[in-house]
């Protein structure tokens, strides 16, 4: 089985500010969020530098192949760094691109991050839009229309409350090519997130599980919840609309990398074709990836 992780972040450094409030690395894995001190990476990583060098190591010793590395703007805007990332290691990873789409006029940055034909995606976190700005805006229906051109993704959140779910809807509708993939499994611990699931019965869309165990935190591994909620989504849209994220590098400060995607593996609740389509075989199909790598079980000293 060849793992895909479709939901993941990098950076060298958290240096920006989200409705007014700060968020800045600090030493030790730490960060500035919200005005608030958290631990936002594991301590061992002690100069706060999320770099795809750590995260190969962590894939390496999971067995993951390969990742799809999204961004948000809590992070601030990683397209030069990503673009080092996607051309040093492109087998292994696909990066997508952000503008910071919170304010008016973004459309020409966009436009050229799209033709420079570096990026696989351009992500866009939705769930921190203003409610007054609408996905089926001019700029961003001219972007879409570039991106369903070129043959790029789009990596889409949604908020929770589901007011952007017309809108994504009738994105999808008007630019069938476009791909598009819904993170956080539609906010699952949330109780409209079926809302978000439906969406992938359009053929252009799929839902990916990025950050499901930390929404299932309360509960802990093995994440019975998660993969219950992961047996109700297929039952409702197809095991084949589904792709496992992890979230990287937040969700690992609680539990380790390969935990992330472990408790699908040891569930009855799902065959192994099932699990093989959610771990890998989707994503594979739906980003694009070849040449997948072939990575060795090294076992733990203390085995």
């Amino acid at each position: 089985m060849k793992i895909i992780d479709a939901h993941s972040h990098l950076w060298l450094e958290q240096d920006t500010t989200v409705n007014g409030l700060p968020i800045k690395s600090l030493p030790n894995g730490r960060s500035i969020f919200l005005g608030e001190e958290v631990q936002m990476m594991p301590p061992f990583i002690i100069d706060s530098r999320n770099t795809a060098e750590i995260f190969l190591s962590n894939m390496n010793y999971a067995q993951v192949s390969a990742a799809v590395v999204v961004q948000e703007f809590i992070d601030g805007i990683q397209n030069d760094y990503l673009a080092k990332v996607a051309q040093q290691y492109p087998d292994r990873f696909k990066v997508c691109a952000m503008c910071d789409f919170r304010e008016p006029g973004f459309l020409p940055q966009a436009l050229q991050l799209i033709e420079s034909g570096i990026y696989s995606g351009i992500a866009i976190p939705g769930h921190r839009l203003p409610k007054s700005q609408k996905l089926t805006d001019s700029e961003f229906m001219q972007m879409f229309a570039a991106m369903e051109k070129k043959g790029l993704f789009l990596s889409l959140c949604l908020h929770e409350d589901n007011w952007q779910i017309a809108e994504a809807e009738e994105v999808a509708k008007t630019f069938p090519n476009l791909r598009i993939a819904i993170g956080h499994f539609g906010m699952v611990t949330t109780p409209k997130w079926k809302e978000q699931i439906l969406l992938a019965k359009l053929p252009n869309v799929m839902i990916e599980a990025g950050g499901i165990t930390w929404l299932f935190n309360s509960e802990f591994y093995p994440f019975e919840g998660a993969v219950k909620a992961i047996r109700e989504a297929a039952d409702l849209v197809g095991m084949e609309k589904l792709m496992w994220g992890s979230d990287y590098p937040r969700t690992i400060t609680a539990i380790t990398y390969k935990m992330s995607y472990d408790f699908v593996l040891k569930s009855n609740l799902l065959t192994e074709q099932e699990k093989k389509q959610f771990l890998g075989l989707n994503a594979q199909h739906f980003y694009g990836f070849e040449n997948l790598v072939e990575l060795p079980y090294i076992k733990n000293m203390s085995e």
